[in-house]
C-alpha cells in the first residue's frame, strides 16, 4: 500500500454497478427468487469473511504493510472488492452454464474454468496494481515467473471462489437440483 491514487476506485465501483445490475436482472429471472436470494447472500457474507481473512494473513508479504487501523481498513476494502469479483465471477457462469444454480451439479470441469479465470484475472489485477505503484511486495512474496506476480494473490482467487460457491450451495440442501 504505498501510493493510493483515486484511479483504483474506478474498476469496484463499475464492478458493484455491474454485480448489481446483474444480480437484479438475474433475481427477475428466477423461478426461485427466495433461494437464489439467500444463495447471493450467504456468498457475499462468506466471500467477505474468507477474503478479509485471506487479506490479513498474506499482509506480512507487501512491503510498509502494518497491522494498524490504516492497513487493517485498506485490507477491508480490498476485501469488499474481492467480494464483488466473486460475485461477477459466478455472475458470468450463470450465463455460460445457463443455471443459476449451477453451483450445486458442479463438474471437474466446471470448476478447473473456475480456478483458471480466478486465476487470469487475479494476475491481470496484480499487474495493474503493482504498475499503479497501488502496492508491492516484501520479499518473503513468492513471485510467479512470467507474469512476475506474488503467488499468494492469484492462489486467492483460485481457491476461495470455489470454495465459497461450494459452501454458499449448502444453504440450497433442501432445493433440488434443476435448471433455471
Amino acid at each position: 500500500m504505498n501510493n493510493i491514487k483515486p484511479v483504483i476506485f474506478l474498476i469496484p465501483v463499475i464492478a458493484l454497478i455491474s454485480a448489481g445490475l446483474l444480480y437484479i436482472s438475474l433475481l427477475k429471472k428466477a423461478a426461485d427468487k427466495k433461494p437464489f436470494g439467500r444463495l447471493i447472500f450467504t456468498m457475499t457474507l462468506l466471500a467477505f469473511l474468507l477474503n478479509f481473512t485471506w487479506e490479513l494473513l498474506q499482509m506480512p508479504l507487501y512491503r510498509n504493510s502494518f497491522y494498524d487501523v490504516k492497513h487493517i481498513t485498506f485490507c477491508a476494502l480490498a476485501s469488499v472488492a474481492d467480494t464483488i469479483m466473486v460475485l461477477l465471477l459466478y455472475f458470468g457462469f450463470v450465463y455460460i452454464f445457463k443455471n443459476l444454480f449451477w453451483i450445486q451439479q458442479i463438474k471437474l470441469q466446471q470448476s478447473a474454468m473456475v480456478i483458471l479465470t480466478g486465476g487470469t484475472g487475479a494476475s491481470l489485477s496484480e499487474i495493474r496494481h503493482l504498475s499503479l505503484g497501488s502496492w508491492a511486495y516484501a520479499d518473503p512474496m513468492p513471485i510467479i515467473p512470467v507474469v512476475n506476480v506474488g503467488l499468494s494473490p492469484v492462489l486467492q482467487f483460485m481457491i476461495l471462489p470455489l470454495i465459497i460457491y461450494v459452501l454458499s450451495s449448502f444453504c440450497l440442501k433442501d432445493r433440488k437440483p434443476k435448471k433455471n
